[in-house]
């Protein structure tokens, strides 16, 4: 008769995965059925097998694995790939501007951004965006850091919000490029003048506006009064769309020298 072998209970067994998270045994059914709870402010529970326990690989949502800031966290009634939802696509671009090194060697104005602590939890901002997210049609929705807080740097439920792409090309400064003359002037080397220049934003129906003058201050203050009006503008144009917040922050927005 052939003999059964004992069952070796490893309840209460510690072990540490790849990121250094402590996690303990808390229900073990056999190799193949074990309920791991990590050590962690979270205490997650997750259902494995006891090699990927032995080996390090069982995976916790809470652990900081993306740049070493961000995590996925859990919600037990998401049923797909997380990678799939928008608002994931959203949160994840926002996070690549902030801690991506080679996106901000080719956009240097991301270089002092980050992402705020409650955000680092991409369940957070989850919840953030479906009670802020609205659609217009015809338009790509876009998240926005510094229109309602001028020159704001860090990504939050306070100073972020959703803005369609039309007004948000408005707010490219690309104070990387233009050299060491103020927002909207640029010298024309031909006339010896100074040009003031104005986009009402990019794609099909939006053009520039182009005055020369004979000094800086002349072309910056006629740039800046420009740009208000544009901006004031496109307000009027998506006034019944926008929430009022939003629509106050754009019909109030100032441009400045030091911009």
């Amino acid at each position: 008769m052939k003999k059964l072998r004992k069952f070796l209970d490893r309840t209460g067994e510690v072990g540490y995965n790849h990121f250094g998270t402590q996690m303990i045994i808390v229900k073990y059914s056999g190799t193949m059925n074990i309920v791991v709870e990590f050590q962690d402010s979270y205490k997650h529970r997750v259902t494995t097998v006891y090699s990927s326990f032995k080996n390090g690989m069982v995976g916790n949502p809470f652990d900081k694995d993306i740049y070493g800031v961000c995590y996925l966290g859990f919600n037990e009634n998401i049923s797909v790939s997380i990678s799939s939802l928008p608002e994931y696509v959203k949160w994840r671009n926002m996070v690549d501007r902030c801690y991506n090194k080679k996106i901000q060697e080719t956009n240097p104005s991301y270089k002092d951004c980050s992402v705020c602590d409650e955000w680092h939890n991409f369940q957070n901002f989850a919840k953030w965006y479906k009670d802020n997210y609205y659609q217009i049609e015809g338009q790509k929705m876009q998240l926005d850091k510094d229109i309602l807080i001028k020159g704001n740097k860090i990504y939050s439920p306070v100073t972020c919000c959703f803005v369609p792409k039309d007004i948000n090309n408005l707010f490219e400064k690309r104070g990387f490029h233009r050299g060491d003359f103020p927002i909207g002037v640029y010298y024309n080397k031909r006339y010896n003048n100074f040009i003031s220049q104005c986009s009402k934003g990019k794609g099909k129906g939006n053009s520039k506006y182009i005055k020369a003058h004979s000094s800086i201050e002349e072309a910056f203050f006629d740039y800046k009064k420009q740009k208000e009006a544009f901006i004031q503008q496109k307000a009027s144009e998506y006034k019944d769309y926008l929430p009022q917040k939003i629509y106050n922050a754009l019909f109030s927005y100032k441009v400045e020298i030091d911009d």
